[in-house]
């Protein structure tokens, strides 16, 4: 049963963000692509107490977008967290992200990689697909978890499915945070879910998922929608997600589809629990799902 805390950022959060149906797409494109243009897409550090006394940062181009490279000071690193950050593929990193990265690699002993990739709707997948497979490549020579949550997660999870196909090193893990797999939203059981959802309004997720293909031929890609692609042979990984979100049935969907692929991975379904509950600030389901992440990764 979810806890006061939890209720209680269930009913802010939305309105915190904003959160509202669809005008209109054109309306949604010309409002996102003016708050682009007003953004700074510095790294947030806000929510994570004296952070440069705690952190080093170095910021990396060379795959044409920022990559910033986190590393706890006084700590040597024995592998890296690879963070494919959320936000429905037009959204920055957030404060939020960059506390909850940094709190798991510091109980893991690793790094932060965290990609700044290009956003919807100015961009789509294809504009960073290639550069971000390359760049988890490298940084799989050593051992690497590869992570993230909402459309993160589901980037993360492309990743994965890209880097199997290319042979070489692969992630020790994978860590999925309500992770974006269905953006075709064709499983059926989405339009009775969302009803329930505080947070995601099915006419945004369609069109911020048609922004993010670039076309409706693209939406069932692999690249675009992993659950779609062939499971079989990746890591093992832990995925946690709540019944209360719209993309609860694409979750439900890996999960069989993982059964069906032979693939090692871990349920954690949370009744009642809104989108990536597991990232939520100040309350005791995120702080469960951040022991069983810990105990997931050894």
């Amino acid at each position: 049963m979810p806890s006061r805390r939890h209720e209680l950022l269930a009913y802010l959060v939305p309105r915190l963000k904003k959160s509202g149906e669809l005008v209109t797409p054109e309306h949604e494109r010309a409002r996102i692509i003016a708050w682009h243009n007003g953004l700074d897409r510095s790294l947030p550090t806000k929510a994570v107490p004296r952070f440069g006394r705690r952190f080093s940062v170095v910021r990396d181009d060379s795959a044409g977008f920022p990559t910033y490279v986190i590393t706890p000071r006084h700590v040597r690193p024995t592998r890296t967290l690879f963070y494919v950050h959320g936000g429905a593929y037009n959204a920055p990193i957030d404060a939020f992200h960059v506390r909850y990265a940094t709190l798991l690699a510091r109980a893991v002993g690793a790094r932060v990689v965290m990609p700044d990739y290009p956003l919807a709707p100015e961009h789509t997948w294809r504009d960073s697909f290639d550069a971000m497979t390359t760049s988890a490549a490298r940084w799989a020579e050593e051992p690497m978890v590869l992570t993230g949550d909402s459309a993160g997660g589901g980037y993360a999870l492309a990743l994965a499915l890209a880097l199997r196909d290319r042979g070489g090193p692969q992630p020790t893990h994978l860590v999925l945070h309500a992770p974006w797999v269905d953006l075709t939203t064709s499983t059926p059981e989405t339009e009775t879910v969302t009803l329930t959802d505080p947070w995601l309004f099915i006419g945004k997720v369609r069109a911020y998922a048609e922004w993010w293909a670039g076309s409706p031929e693209d939406l069932g890609r692999p690249e675009v929608s992993p659950v779609f692609g062939s499971l079989a042979g990746l890591p093992p990984a832990l995925l946690m997600y709540g019944t209360r979100d719209t993309i609860a049935p694409g979750c439900r969907l890996l999960t069989a589809r993982s059964v069906e692929d032979g693939w090692d991975l871990s349920v954690i379904e949370e009744p009642g629990f809104i989108h990536v509950y597991s990232l939520l600030p100040f309350v005791p389901e995120a702080r469960r799902a951040f022991r069983q992440t810990i105990a997931f990764l050894g």
